[in-house]
């Protein structure tokens, strides 16, 4: 039987559709705010349809000094062009892409997950270091 971190994917998102691209500072101040964002289909495009659609973006933090992963947030995406006249001809669709303000008292990991109802689990991560 496969375990979850057997099946997440990774790839290049300039070349893959599907990586959640993390949007962050590099360095941050302890305990300033800054901002977070995480998109799905930054340099390609990720359908947005019925059949073929993001369903949600997760984001996580793990600090440099332990093993467990805090969930910062999570967005689930709902509209993908439903309708009760058919698929595909609803009058909204959401996009693929999610921000959050945190703050940090320590350097560690941003790992973003993302989830395709057809090609699985998706997941990046991105250094940030605190000042």
């Amino acid at each position: 039987m496969a375990k979850i971190n057997e099946v997440v994917k990774t790839a290049d998102f300039k070349s893959e559709k599907h990586v959640p691209v993390i949007e962050a500072p590099e360095t941050v101040k302890a305990g300033d705010y800054f901002t977070v964002s995480a998109t799905v289909g930054k340099e390609i495009e990720h359908p947005n349809t019925v059949e073929h659609h993001m369903a949600w973006i997760a984001l996580h933090f793990i600090p440099a000094s332990g093993k467990v992963s805090y969930e910062v947030g999570r967005c689930e995406f709902s509209a993908h062009g439903q309708s009760v006249a058919g698929p595909n001809l609803g009058p909204v669709y959401t996009g693929s892409a999610v921000s959050v303000n945190i703050k940090l008292n320590e350097s560690g990991t941003l790992c973003a997950t993302a989830y395709c109802n057809i090609h699985g689990l998706w997941a990046s991560d991105k250094a940030i270091t605190v000042q």
